[in-house]
């Protein structure tokens, strides 16, 4: 079959909003292509699921040497998988939108068949018995689940590396890190290997690498997407999509929303189509505008970008404003940290004390901290969580949408923990993500243009629980705006 013979275009209304999700491909290169614009080019047989794997695995074998993003490749199982696509969108019958699309899997997501290894030495490599709820749900709908990605050690930290898997690297740079702990999912999406990725999000680890790696990523209202087995982390923990595009995200999320009974907290039952939340766009919409500024350093190029996206928003109609924070927020970091520190602790009873040397350092350092904190320490960030919690669904009652920074610097060097500061120490208030964990509203990382020496920039944009079509509005339209053009990573 001869590639991308789709004559379309991107269209755009005049309230931003996207109305065709599907463009022309600006590529001849399958490996490249949105899940949205697969699902075109396999319904008019301009392309096939198999030629489409073909690519990706193709791809793989020459970018993962310099990323290390990948574990597992099941190269004949995703070969078998795609036949079985290419026989029903030959026939008429794809499974969905997403039928023959490459998915890739962050290693902190049970994947049947496969070791579930936590990027530790010392977890059960047992192969898993059978599919998380998001993996479950991506096969149904005829995703092809190809790889398994690195992670920190039980997704621990904002970057990428581990005792069991080595460093994870950015594509768009490999000196610096793609963020974390769902980094290799991002790293692999950013490189194009296959379009759509799976990552988890306890502080935000599917918008952290999102920003980092120019992807979208969205952690959606707490419960909205099922989660099994239960995170060590409780309700602060999320499993979200990771894209190149924001169509792509809303397809994944149509399927990764369907109810699973193992998830005990899973969010009320809601089948519409989240693509629809593309064509909505702005205008009209009360946007509050979070500025880091006086709060915590933030590089210039940070903030120069959150302006100018906040000009955009105005100029496709909607009303932005500056806001404060509620000020029973401002300690968020402290009792998010109680939060994690308490259940990181965990692990110290799980395996046995001789065992303990064989962690991540900084991980051993975060389960002692948190053993160490009493009972009435954690019972009072609970009562805080809940105060934060109100403060900002009073805010969601003010306006539509916030906006900040997702991270106030950029993708910084491999092997550091924490980027430095100006002052050349440790800046530990790097990332605006957790806030959003802790108060468990929607919140996604779309990209901004880059910096000028071409490093990714991401925008948070957070709605009331349950409005996770605005949050998507809010991106679609910006990417129309924008028109940001995703390069052929890595660099």
């Amino acid at each position: 079959m001869a590639a991308f013979d789709k004559p379309a275009g991107a269209a755009q209304t005049e309230n931003g909003a996207m109305v065709d999700l599907a463009p022309a491909p600006a590529t001849q290169d399958l490996a490249r292509a949105s899940a949205a614009e697969l699902a075109e080019l396999y319904r008019t047989k301009a392309a096939s699921p198999v030629e489409v794997m073909q690519a990706v695995l193709a791809r793989a074998e020459k970018a993962d040497p310099k990323l290390n993003a990948l574990i597992i490749v099941a190269r004949e199982a995703a070969l078998a998988a795609a036949r079985a696509s290419e026989a029903r969108w030959m026939a008429g019958n794809p499974l969905s939108r997403l039928d023959g699309s490459p998915v890739t899997v962050k290693e902190l997501v049970r994947v049947k068949g496969w070791p579930h290894s936590m990027g530790s030495r010392l977890a059960d490599k047992t192969p898993a018995a059978e599919d998380a709820p998001a993996v479950a749900r991506l096969r149904e709908a005829g995703a092809i689940v190809w790889s398994q990605n690195t992670s920190p050690e039980y997704g621990h930290k904002g970057v990428t590396d581990s005792p069991l898997h080595g460093v994870t690297r950015n594509p768009w740079n490999l000196e610096r890190t793609p963020g974390g702990s769902s980094g290799g999912t991002g790293a692999a999406v950013a490189a194009s290997l296959g379009p759509l990725g799976i990552g988890t999000d306890g502080g935000g680890s599917v918008r952290i690498p999102a920003a980092f790696c120019g992807l979208v990523g969205l952690k959606a209202t707490y419960g909205r997407v099922p989660a099994w087995p239960p995170s060590m982390h409780g309700d602060l923990a999320n499993v979200g999509p990771m894209t190149r595009t924001v169509a792509d995200c809303a397809l994944m999320l149509n399927e990764m929303t369907a109810p699973d009974p193992r998830d005990p907290f899973t969010a009320p039952p809601d089948e519409r189509d989240w693509t629809a939340a593309l064509r909505v766009g702005v205008k009209g919409l009360k946007v509050g505008l979070v500025s880091p500024a006086g709060r915590a350093y933030a590089e210039p190029p940070i903030v120069e970008r959150l302006d100018a996206a906040a000009r955009t928003l105005e100029q496709l109609g909607a009303i932005v404003e500056p806001i404060e924070p509620p000020p029973e927020s401002l300690d968020a970091g402290r009792v998010w940290v109680t939060h994690w520190f308490s259940a990181m602790q965990r692990l110290l009873q799980l395996y046995p004390a001789e065992r303990h040397g064989e962690f991540d350092p900084s991980l051993l350092n975060q389960a002692q901290t948190g053993s160490g904190y009493t009972v009435q320490t954690l019972v009072d960030a609970m009562v805080e969580r809940r105060t934060i919690t109100t403060a900002w669904n009073l805010v969601f009652t003010k306006v539509d949408l916030v906006i900040m920074p997702t991270l106030n610097v950029l993708p910084f060097p491999v092997a550091q923990g924490q980027p430095l500061g100006p002052d050349g120490k440790p800046n530990p208030a790097w990332a605006n993500t957790s806030l959003f964990n802790l108060t468990r509203h929607p919140a996604i990382s779309a990209p901004l243009p880059p910096s000028d020496d071409g490093l990714p920039i991401g925008l948070q944009i957070a709605a009331a629980h349950y409005r996770d079509d605005l949050v998507l509005a809010a991106a679609a339209a910006l990417e129309a705006a924008q028109g940001l053009a995703f390069p052929d990573l890595p660099a």
